[in-house]
């Protein structure tokens, strides 16, 4: 057990972490604008190829979850990892709609264990009183990849093309691999465990209501990850990699201090404030169809969903026991991709049929559906039954 929350594993883990999400972000906010002006894809076939990856994780996690618990879990993401890095060079070759499709759900479903391992691993590395804090840390890093992400795939791809983008992906994937591989982990991460291969052991019931909540929550960002793009071209926009900024400043200085807040004081308040920003954001985002609106909107919904899955996160690793952290984070991810899929899917439809606009006004909605859910079914069952940590 460690004693400090900041030592070398714990910073080498987030350097990892860090690395591999700027590789993510980096092709999801280039791919739908690379389907669109060279391969002639349709909005629908947009959201298709980018769930694609998201389906293939929802596929995974179960499973993940549960090799994490019965093997070692610094092996398992260390294999992973490699897989992930070398599909990397499929981008250079799949120039087919159908190519495309199964190199991401190729990736997808190594990312359903890179995820997971990361996740799982900063739990048993965190102290258990600091819990939620270095959660939010770790957490940060996933946001700094998702603000520099953006700018490094939209930039290289201005100044040398898509070919140097992928390429790029590669190299910093592999870095990635290269700080995992020299993270030391305590015993327990370590050895393997003889658990049965059982349903029971593949998701953690304890984690179900929570999980939901977050599938219904953050499915609004699936929606938003894959059409902010295209819809700041849509209003004139020139420059929507600044969006991915702010919205990644809204979520950094959100995660500062959600992590203190829901130590000392629960996770009540916090997701209720974050949530009702999000009911707020979306709809601006649809209304105010300027630069103003635009960039108002970022911060404010970066704000709102920088809270909403680490907390979530904190909550259900606080709900299982130690030897089943790995499907409890399984069962969040599932949750987590299976709301990001979707909404990648229904905003693609939405897209296509209605208007783009018309996805955040639509999330909106959805968002207060998942704030009720919060706080009638889920709020009280983590009062009762997080835990002694």
């Amino acid at each position: 057990m460690y004693e400090r929350m900041w030592n070398k594993d714990f910073v080498l883990l987030i350097m990892s972490n860090f690395l591999m999400y700027i590789t993510y972000y980096a092709v999801i906010s280039v791919l739908p604008i690379y389907l669109v002006s060279e391969l002639h894809a349709t909005k629908s076939q947009v959201g298709v190829v980018v769930a694609a990856y998201t389906i293939a994780s929802v596929l995974i996690r179960p499973f993940s979850g549960f090799t994490l618990d019965r093997f070692s879990r610094r092996v398992v993401f260390l294999v992973a990892l490699v897989i992930y890095t070398m599909l990397f060079a499929g981008y250079l070759v799949a120039i087919t709609m159908t190519a495309l499709i199964l190199l991401r759900f190729a990736q997808g479903l190594t990312w359903g264990f890179t995820t997971i391992s990361g996740s799982t691993i900063a739990v048993d590395i965190i102290p258990a009183p600091k819990r939620g804090e270095g959660i939010g840390y770790f957490g940060l890093s996933t946001t700094l990849g998702m603000s520099v992400g953006p700018v490094i795939g939209l930039f290289v791809c201005h100044h040398w093309g898509y070919t140097v983008m992928f390429v790029s992906g590669l190299f910093i994937s592999l870095a990635s691999l290269v700080c995992a591989y020299f993270i030391h982990l305590p015993q327990q991460s370590r050895e393997g465990k003889h658990i049965p291969f059982r349903l029971n052991n593949l998701f953690d019931k304890k984690s179900i209501r929570p999980s939901l909540n977050v599938l219904i929550i953050m499915s609004t960002y699936g929606g938003l990850l894959s059409f902010i793009a295209l819809y700041g071209r849509e209003i004139g926009i020139q420059n929507t990699s600044l969006f991915f900024l702010i919205f990644a400043l809204g979520i950094a200085s959100s995660r500062l201090a959600a992590g203190k807040t829901f130590d000392k004081k629960g996770p009540g308040k916090i997701i209720t404030l974050c949530v009702l920003l999000l009911i707020i954001g979306f709809p601006l985002l649809a209304m105010v169809q300027n630069a103003v609106g635009f960039y108002i909107a970022a911060i404010i919904i970066g704000f709102g969903v920088g809270v909403v899955f680490p907390v979530f996160q904190s909550m259900v690793n606080n709900l299982a026991d130690a030897n089943h952290r790995g499907a409890a984070n399984s069962t969040l991810y599932t949750a987590l991709d299976v709301g990001m899929g979707f909404g990648m899917i229904m905003a693609g439809l939405i897209a296509e049929y209605i208007s783009i606009a018309a996805i955040f006004a639509i999330s909106s909605v959805v968002c207060v559906i998942g704030l009720i859910f919060f706080r009638l079914f889920v709020l009280k069952f983590y009062e009762s039954n997080q835990e002694t940590i």
